[in-house]
């Protein structure tokens, strides 16, 4: 798959620009506060349906502007040309549409252009809570298999709901609570039979993830140390055949109803869910040790990269080949690895870098100059070399 055309009109500090992208890789050059992370940070809202910088939408809009609009055109690999354009707003809902036409959802857009992203941030993927390695493996899972968002959203609307009840039910007279536990029983098979389902995907994931991570950061970084994945379940370990990569729902969905039961009355004293997904961790591991607490600073970039890069094989495996972002990544190596990560990226069909110092990225490609002026970024491409 590639982007050959991306268009903001008010987004961040963009008040318009357009760019042409042509196969291979192409540098964002820049001094740093220039608005190069911005243009990423386009592509992986259009692509994913977040940002991996805030929460919302409402940053993205340029100061002073009410909406931001951002297009783009891709080619599928096997050249069918694709659109996407959203309107972002702060108080209002995005409005999306794919190839021309408005989608309801916005889980409707996955896939039209597929990415991977790696930027300072996450780091966090390895040294952050469980919440930061959650999202990781659902954002993945999204982009691999659109579905799954919409599997996430029915569990996290049962978990509020579940939630909210179990708040409740701490305040309610003993004459009321007979009906409420009758309701709550509802939202625990909603849980469970939602909560399986990313589970089940999330494991897949893993097993598919663990063999491109410990050979990504064998390349990156040279080291010997084996690279271990393990998905920990709240519900607790949940029995598999070793060569089973597709996990049974029935074990998880068994485990979860189990470990609920077991911890119904403090779940009611607390007032929340103790059990699901939204309680499990990916425990990553440099040999015997946790990357989290035992890793250094090289170990950790090494690994959090290792991650991303695998995810490329991992959804290359089901549809169009993604584009890689890399968003300041080259600063923060060393030689050594700056010249193993530019011959990984020799594997991918298109690569995206920012950089504040163009000699920091040793890979030959298209040049883009970003600067900011007045409050207003530009992006202009440089003409190729010898002309």
């Amino acid at each position: 798959m590639r982007l050959s055309r991306l268009e903001l009109q008010d987004v961040r500090s963009y008040e318009r620009v357009t760019l042409s992208l042509s196969p291979g890789v192409t540098v964002l050059v820049g001094p740093n506060a220039q608005g190069k992370t911005n243009l990423l940070e386009a592509v992986h809202r259009a692509a994913t349906g977040n940002s991996h910088r805030v929460a919302g939408d409402g940053p993205l809009v340029r100061a002073g502007a009410d909406i931001g609009v951002i297009r783009l055109e891709a080619l599928t690999d096997e050249g069918r040309r694709r659109t996407l354009e959203l309107e972002l707003g702060s108080s209002r809902r995005t409005r999306t549409r794919v190839d021309g036409h408005d989608v309801r959802r916005a889980a409707d857009a996955l896939g039209v252009l597929r990415v991977v992203l790696f930027a300072p941030e996450d780091v966090a993927v390895v040294r952050g809570d469980p919440a930061e390695r959650r999202r990781f493996l659902d954002e993945l899972l999204a982009q691999r298999r659109p579905a799954f968002a919409a599997a996430r959203s029915e569990y996290e609307r049962a978990l509020r709901q579940r939630n909210q009840l179990l708040k409740q039910l701490r305040s309610l007279p003993s004459t009321a609570r007979e009906s409420a536990a009758s309701t709550l029983a509802v939202w625990t098979d909603q849980l469970v039979t939602h909560g399986t389902a990313v589970v089940a995907a999330r494991l897949a994931a893993v097993r598919t993830l663990a063999r491109p991570v410990d050979a990504f950061y064998r390349d990156l970084a040279d080291r010997p140390e084996p690279i271990g994945l393990a998905y920990r379940c709240s519900a607790g370990p949940i029995e598999s055949a070793p060569d089973e990569v597709v996990p049974d729902p029935a074990p998880i969905a068994a485990a979860m109803r189990d470990s609920l039961a077991e911890l119904a009355g403090d779940e009611l004293a607390r007032g929340v869910s103790l059990v699901g997904p939204h309680r499990d961790d990916l425990e990553l591991t440099i040999g015997s040790l946790p990357a989290r607490g035992y890793s250094s600073h090289g170990e950790a970039w090494s690994l959090a990269l290792a991650l991303k890069l695998a995810t490329f094989e991992v959804l290359a495996d089901v549809g169009d080949r993604p584009v890689v972002l890399l968003d300041d990544v080259f600063a923060e190596l060393d030689t050594t690895r700056r010249k193993r990560l530019a011959a990984a990226c020799e594997r991918f069909d298109q690569v995206l870098v920012t950089a504040a110092v163009e000699e920091d990225v040793p890979l030959q490609g298209a040049k883009v100059d970003v600067r900011l002026e007045d409050g207003r970024s530009s992006a202009l491409p440089r003409p190729p070399e010898g002309r």
